[in-house]
C-alpha cells in the first residue's frame, strides 16, 4: 500500500524532526521542509503542510515543556504575540517572494550566531540571566515572518539569539517550543486561506510522529547540562548555515 507506506516514511521523519527540536529547540521545520521539498513539492505547499503538522507537534512538544517546568511565562507572551504577526505576514508574502531568497538571507546569520555559541559553550558556565531580554518582540517578530516564509527558522533564530544573550537554554527551548504553537496555527490558518490543504497523508504522517516523539525531547532538554545544550544547538545551527551555503553554491 503505497500510502501506508508513505504515511510510515512520514511518521519516521515526524519522530526524529520532533526529537531533535525537543532536545535542541530547532531543525523541526528545516528537517521536515527539507523531505517535502525533496519530494518535488513547491516550496508554498512544503512550507503550509510542514506548519499544518507542527501546530500539533509544537503543541504536544509545548505542552511537555510545559509540564517539566521548561516555560518562562513573560518570555512565551513577548514571543508569542508578535511571532503571531509576523508569521500572518510572510504566509501572504510567500505567494510573492521566492522561499529560497529567505533561505540565503538566513544563512550569513545562522554561521555567525552558530560560531558565537560555539565559543560561548566553551566557556565555564556562568549565571544566566531569567529577565526577558532586550529587544525580545522584535526578534519574534522577525522570526515568525522568515519561518512562515522559509518553511522553518522560528527555532534557530530565536533559541540562538536567546540563549547568546544569556538566557537559561533549557528554559528558552522550552518557552520557544510553547510560542511556536501559536505562530505555526497563525501560518496555518493564512496558508489554508491562501493555498488550502494538500498532501494530508505526509501531514498526518509528520504529526503522528511528532507527537509521540514529543514528551522524550522534552525530558532530555530537562536532563542535558546548560553547557551541553548550548555546544548542541551551536552544532546545529552551524550545520544549517554550511548547508544553506551548499545549496547555494549549487
Amino acid at each position: 500500500m503505497p500510502a501506508f507506506s508513505e504515511f510510515i516514511t512520514f511518521a519516521a521523519v515526524g519522530a526524529l524532526a520532533q526529537l531533535i527540536d525537543g532536545a535542541l529547540g530547532m531543525a523541526y521545520g528545516i528537517t521536515a521542509a527539507s523531505m517535502l521539498l525533496g519530494l518535488g513539492l513547491p516550496p508554498v505547499a512544503a512550507s503550509a503542510s510542514v506548519h499544518y503538522a507542527e501546530t500539533f507537534t509544537c503543541g504536544a512538544s509545548g505542552l511537555s515543556h510545559l509540564v517539566a517546568g521548561n516555560v518562562r511565562r513573560r518570555l512565551f507572551w513577548a514571543l508569542a504575540m508578535p511571532g503571531v504577526a509576523g508569521a500572518v505576514i510572510g504566509a501572504l508574502v510567500l505567494s510573492h517572494v521566492p522561499a529560497a531568497w529567505m533561505r540565503m538571507a538566513l544563512t550569513p546569520y545562522l554561521l555567525g550566531m552558530g560560531l558565537c555559541l560555539l565559543l560561548r559553550g566553551r566557556r565555564a558556565p556562568g549565571e544566566h540571566d531569567d529577565r526577558v531580554p532586550s529587544a525580545t518582540r522584535p526578534l519574534g517578530l522577525v522570526a515568525g515572518f522568515a519561518d512562515a516564509v522559509a518553511g522553518g527558522g522560528w527555532s534557530a533564530i530565536t533559541v540562538t539569539a536567546l540563549v547568546a544573550r544569556g538566557a537559561t537554554p533549557r528554559m528558552v527551548i522550552g518557552t520557544v517550543h510553547l510560542a511556536k504553537c501559536a505562530v505555526s496555527a497563525a501560518a496555518s490558518v493564512s496558508f489554508l486561506l491562501h493555498v488550502g490543504a494538500s498532501h494530508g497523508v505526509a501531514v498526518l504522517g509528520l504529526i503522528v510522529g511528532g507527537v509521540v516523539a514529543a514528551p522524550l525531547g522534552a525530558a532530555l532538554t530537562r536532563r542535558l547540562p546548560p553547557r551541553a545544550a548550548t555546544l548542541l544547538a551551536a552544532t546545529a545551527v552551524l550545520g544549517l548555515g554550511l548547508h544553506g551555503v551548499a545549496q547555494a553554491l549549487r
